[in-house]
């Protein structure tokens, strides 16, 4: 009966996975509480994710990753990068390519790209390049360097420790980076030759964006007559007429842009609005209101000069994702007024209010620089509008570089385990002052931990109520009469579509204990079947929601989802094929 059980509720996560009703967070969480709740698993056992050597390590290794990040060891390339990149679309594409995969084989890809981005598009604006020839390639080229290395991506330390949980030694930290080199030359060749033919060439950059709301932003002055005067906001006719939406307002002297829901419209108030196309015309002729270029303007200007406007993405374990501006009080809470929202392709600029946000959502923000700045560092956007290098702070960036180096080294020189290496270079960024501790908890991304710790709980039930080794064995008896070539094959394909429908991690989690049970059955190496997971669970290319720099992506590109097929799917074919045969060549069965 628990066997049952466990197949319906992983039938169910499935399909929150896919119809995207929660956060996948919260899915994970759901499908272990559910495993606990109907008995399949004890409290204990469903809990054990949180204390699981690979949410441990992946823990700390985000914290390794962000002392570096945060030293701006890596903006010290950045006029590099920009002069090189200069030169030509080519050298630009081999340049942004090679440093997005160097760097995300040691560091949190996620983090990489938000690096890699505004410094991409300042490129895109100082050249003719456009920048969707050149973010998605980046996003890909992220993929490849995190499958080269152990810490490259939380799948790979989710595969390594899980699997030796069921008897299969740990994999190194360089063991399969032969196998993924090889990958990443077959991947990089792919988009630097045929990449920028199917790159959409013409598509409109993220300055008509700007340029676009500029046009509909303007003051008015609230004259003696105005019908609004005394009303609440949310009831002028300004607003439910004319569908307005008031950014701020200069009162007396003040300028006031974090009002609430209460505020009223007085006399003389100088509001900055924002005004959809097609209520401007109405809105030059409306009595009690003087448009710009009124003489009382000019007192305005000067409050706000210090207010610009900002291009930010919501990134990957941002929490004002899942929220909408008016749920989080964002205009009170952060001093800042959202002018637009470029949401899956569609670019929003009314009712801004009530649009729920989500990761890779591309803002177009009305605030002012420290408040911007601020919020970067709270890891809740990341600035687009323009690149301002960081000062490379040596006291930090160079004993932050060694501990980086020494986790890798003791860990591949099996000095001690990735995880006891991971955990002392997160001691060591603390104690050392690279990082504070508050810091050290936002740089690690809990989403992510929350997310592993709940979709471990699949593996465990299916191993615990023999649903693995009934799987396995249906395979068995399906691909009995296949080589273990063919069917190593078929189950990176079958990763490489879940990935796609569900999420990396509940791939990894689901297929563990089956390929382990599987290469058992067919008294093959596990080896070779648990690398083909990793693989397919990180080279995903196909659509902008299956990994999360795919997702960053996709706003500031301008891309549709068509692009990620065409540009993807050739590419995730070609790496199944070469996979297929280069995997067995570093891993006999």
């Amino acid at each position: 009966m628990d066997i049952l059980i466990t197949f319906a509720i992983i039938l169910v996560g499935a399909f929150l996975f896919v119809k995207d009703y929660f956060s996948i967070d919260t899915t994970s969480i759901l499908i272990m509480a559910m495993f606990i709740v109907v008995g399949v698993l004890s409290p204990e056992e469903g809990f054990s994710g949180f204390n699981h050597p690979a949410t441990i390590t992946l823990g700390c290794i985000f914290v390794v990753s962000g002392g570096i990040f945060s030293s701006g060891v890596l903006d010290g390339l950045s006029h590099r990068i920009i002069k090189l990149a200069k030169i030509h679309y080519s050298v630009a594409l081999v340049v942004f390519c090679s440093i997005s995969g160097v760097f995300s084989a040691f560091i949190n890809d996620t983090a990489v790209v938000a690096l890699l981005l505004p410094i991409a598009l300042t490129v895109c604006r100082e050249t003719n390049i456009t920048p969707s020839r050149l973010l998605m390639p980046i996003s890909f080229a992220a993929l490849f360097g995190g499958t080269c290395t152990l810490i490259g991506t939380s799948t790979n330390i989710l595969v390594s420790s899980y699997a030796k949980k069921y008897g299969v030694d740990e994999f190194g930290m360089f063991e399969f980076s032969g196998a993924a080199l090889c990958l990443l030359a077959v991947g990089f060749t792919y988009m630097f030759i045929v990449g920028p033919l199917l790159l959409p060439k013409n598509r409109g950059d993220n300055e008509e964006f700007t340029k676009k709301a500029e046009t509909y932003i303007t003051e008015l002055y609230v004259e003696e007559n105005c019908k609004d005067i005394g009303e609440l906001i949310d009831k002028s006719i300004l607003v439910n007429d004319y569908n307005v939406n008031i950014l701020s307002i200069l009162r007396n002297g003040v300028l006031k842009h974090n009002f609430g829901k209460n505020a009223k419209i007085l006399e003389g108030d100088i509001l900055k609005i924002l005004v959809p196309p097609e209520t401007m015309s109405r809105l030059l002729s409306m009595e009690g209101y003087s448009v710009k270029g009124n003489k009382r303007m000019k007192k305005a200007e000067d409050q706000y000069k210090s207010f610009n406007l900002y291009e930010v993405i919501i990134p990957f374990g941002s929490s004002l994702a899942g929220s909408s501006l008016k749920e989080i009080n964002f205009r009170r809470q952060y001093n800042s007024s959202v002018v637009a929202i470029r949401q899956r392709g569609e670019v929003k600029y009314d009712k801004l209010t009530r649009v729920t946000l989500n990761e890779g959502d591309m803002l177009l923000m009305l605030s002012e620089n420290e408040e911007i700045n601020s919020l970067v560092s709270q890891n809740l956007i990341v600035k687009l509008s323009e690149y301002e290098k960081k000062k490379t702070n040596y006291k930090k960036a160079i004993p932050a570089v060694v501990i980086g180096v020494g986790v890798v080294l003791a860990a591949s020189l099996n000095i001690t385990s990735i995880l006891i290496s991971a955990m002392v270079g997160a001691l060591l960024m603390v104690l050392l002052g690279i990082l504070k501790p508050i810091e050290a908890y936002k740089v690690v991304e809990w989403k992510v931990i929350f997310m592993m710790a709940g979709v471990l709980s699949m593996g465990t039930a299916l191993e615990k109520t023999g649903g693995a080794t009934l799987i396995a064995h249906y395979i068995m008896t399906t691909l009995g009469q296949y080589s273990a070539h063919i069917t190593l094959a078929i189950i990176y394909l079958s990763a490489l579509v879940l990935t796609n429908l569900i999420s990396s991690k509940a791939t990894a989690a689901l297929l563990v204990p089956i390929v382990i049970n599987l290469s058992q059955s067919m008294q093959v190496s596990e080896r070779p079947f648990l690398v083909a997971v990793m693989f397919a669970c990180s080279l995903t290319f196909m659509t902008p929601m299956s990994y999360p720099t795919n997702t960053m992506v996709y706003a500031p590109g301008n891309y549709k989802f068509v692009d990620f097929l065409k540009m993807g799917t050739p590419l995730n074919l070609l790496i199944w094929l070469a996979a297929s045969f280069v995997i067995p060549y570093f891993f006999p069965f």
